[in-house]
């Protein structure tokens, strides 16, 4: 399980406002080209520098790390900037399961965090239900973000978004979408 987390009081509004609270103007994501509108929401409002690669591809994912591994290299960035990787777990545009094992290795590889959309896996995948992690045998700890919306499996309104102590209280503060949510 992971230390923390929050429901918000609208699932879309979860994902869309989580990614700005992480993400400003000169931030890299580095997202699937098949993730929904939420994530797409998100990443538009958090102004970050956008990069995709092809759905499920883990080496066009690779290539498109060790571009920015090497021009990092070769021009170090004068402020140090926050990286994730962005995939769902379950896509809802395609219905494949993302191969979170080679995600995970790729973003230690690299060093990039990972948001994992959990909307269609929560509920779905892995034998109790817990989503893309336990459907591959990983500790949900291996992700750093993880958000959903309960308006699937559970059938009621809202999100959720899960992660450590540290990165919980920082959304507690900086997501837009919470403070409607604080009631909850």
């Amino acid at each position: 399980g992971t230390e923390a987390g929050i429901i918000y009081s609208y699932d879309v509004s979860t994902v869309s406002s989580v990614i700005p609270a992480f993400l400003k103007r000169g931030d890299l994501v580095i997202r699937d080209e098949a993730v929904g509108y939420a994530l797409l929401s998100g990443l538009d409002l958090s102004r970050a520098y956008v990069k995709e690669f092809r759905h499920n591809d883990m080496s066009d994912l690779e290539r498109i790390l060790e571009i920015v591994a090497e021009a990092d290299r070769k021009k170090p960035p004068k402020v140090l900037n926050r990286r994730f990787i962005v995939v769902e777990g379950l896509y809802q545009n395609t219905g494949m399961v993302c191969p979170l094992p080679q995600v995970v290795a790729l973003a230690d590889k690299y060093k990039f965090r990972i948001l994992l959309e959990e909307s269609m896996s929560f509920g779905t995948l892995g034998s109790t239900g817990r989503g893309c992690c336990e459907h591959w045998g990983l500790p949900s700890t291996s992700v750093t973000l993880i958000c959903g919306s309960m308006s699937t499996a559970l059938a009621t309104v809202g999100g959720f978004s899960v992660s450590n102590k540290a990165v919980t209280s920082h959304q507690r503060l900086s997501s837009t979408g919470y403070c409607f949510s604080a009631s909850l």
